[in-house]
């Protein structure tokens, strides 16, 4: 008997978990970036060497979602992944302070701090999306994918909310409480939304008679990498990615710089963005129900991957408007512009990770922890490299050009061509990313949770 697969009340509870995530990672990510520059006067290329570096940290997701495939459960790992996480998060918040008033020791804690934040995010994210690769069916899926990526925009946003109330008007202090405050609300909603959620598991773990032995790490590794679908899979999340994250950091400098608006305008700007991403989720979960049955399974990964492409596609087009309106200047319509790549955005991210789900128990020893660790480590390193090409690269060729608009265009161009790579890779993801056997996927459920035995 398999576990039973979890309901929309069990998918909705587990998504609590990544908004816990997300309001964390806000706080060590932009709350600090920004007070340590402007309320305490440090360099800016400080907590951006230090978020940099919480992503480097997590490429060690393929060895925590190993471990996760080792182990009896993966709620534990959640668990203590998000714990490590809080415990990060309030280091890095005391190590803020302290270099105003000792430099290499603030460093010296701040540094171990992000190792924290990236090895929690690592564990816990990890293991969590996992979690959901082996226990939703796959009608439900392209959904669970949305709610995933909704609950993490939720945290951001009930996390801004709180912030922008407790730390006016700013004090070291507040800043602490607010820290402390927000991780321990983060490790008991993870308690709580993990409680029970591998109760059914437990018992088929221990009496599963084809449960296969434990293998080591880099025999894992090779398996992973031996698989066509999974390596050309890896390649794609790491090159939409690299673009992805490379316009996150100059789309408020751009529209600062080049259409002379205030901090508050961008920002509502940004925001414009960002409901533009929340409703191509929702369109994507929304339509990506009506697949339904095992008849439907090659129709639905058609349907995902014809979609990872349409997003990646509507990105780069967008991207250009921007190239666009660096050149054309005020009179282009940014607004418009700004949403149409929130809205690609979303549907390329959601696709991709209802894809993620999908290949995650694929393969003669399915291992979806350690699947999904490899593209969440592909991730990770295209954020590093990505965030930081984005903001350096219009700084470089603005000197180079000794112009602000041609760096822009340059940049948004290159952007947009890293799309276009991407939608061709992701048109080549054949066969089917939901071509799971009948056998494969129904020992995902069990081997995928299986501990030792797996």
């Amino acid at each position: 008997m398999r576990p039973a697969p979890l309901g929309w009340v069990g998918i909705v509870r587990l998504g609590l978990v990544q908004s816990a995530i997300g309001a964390l990672f806000a706080l060590t990510s932009l709350t600090l970036n920004r007070v340590m520059v402007v309320e305490y006067g440090l360099p800016a290329v400080l907590p951006a060497a230090f978020v940099a570096w919480n992503y480097l940290v997590q490429l060690s997701r393929p060895r925590w979602g190993h471990g996760s495939d080792l182990g009896q459960r993966r709620t534990p790992w959640i668990i203590g992944g998000m714990g490590v996480l809080a415990l990060g998060t309030i280091m890095a918040t005391d190590a803020a302070t302290m270099m105003t008033s000792s430099p290499v020791l603030g460093g010296l804690l701040a540094f171990v701090a992000y190792s924290l934040v990236g090895g929690g995010v690592g564990a816990a994210g990890t293991s969590l999306l996992a979690l959901l690769a082996t226990r939703v069916v796959p009608e439900r899926r392209p959904a669970a994918a949305s709610i995933t990526w909704i609950m993490m925009i939720v945290g951001f946003i009930v996390y801004a909310a709180v912030s922008g109330i407790f730390l006016q008007p700013f004090s070291a202090q507040r800043l602490a409480l607010l820290a402390s405050g927000v991780a321990g609300v983060a490790v008991l909603v993870t308690v709580l939304a993990v409680r029970n959620a591998e109760v059914e598991a437990r018992d088929q773990l221990v009496a599963d008679p084809e449960a296969a032995p434990a293998r080591a790490f880099r025999q894992v590794m090779a398996d992973i990498w031996a698989d066509p679908v999974a390596r050309g899979f890896t390649i794609f999340v790491f090159v939409s990615m690299l673009a992805y994250s490379a316009q996150e950091l100059i789309l408020e400098p751009f529209a600062g710089l080049v259409f002379h608006m205030s901090p508050a305008q961008s920002a509502q700007l940004s925001g414009m963005e960002k409901v533009g991403a929340l409703l191509g989720m929702i369109l994507f979960g929304v339509l990506g129900a009506r697949f339904r049955g095992a008849s439907a399974r090659e129709a639905r990964g058609a349907w995902m991957r014809r979609w990872t492409v349409a997003g990646c596609l509507g990105s780069a087009l967008a991207l250009g408007g921007l190239a666009a309106a660096s050149l054309i200047g005020p009179a282009w319509p940014l607004a418009p512009t700004v949403f149409a790549l929130g809205l690609a955005n979303g549907v390329f991210a959601v696709a991709a990770i209802g894809s993620m789900m999908a290949l995650a128990g694929e393969g003669a020893h399915p291992s979806a922890g350690a699947r999904m660790g490899v593209w969440g480590g592909a991730q990770a390193g295209a954020f590093a490299i990505g965030g930081f090409l984005g903001a350096t690269g219009v700084e470089a060729l603005r000197g180079a050009l000794h112009q602000l608009e041609p760096a822009f265009i340059w940049v948004f161009a290159a952007e947009a061509a890293l799309f276009l790579v991407a939608a061709i890779l992701a048109s080549r993801l054949a066969p089917d990313p939901a071509r799971l056997s009948n056998t494969s996927e129904a020992r995902s459920g069990v081997i995928a949770l299986g501990g030792a035995h797996s």
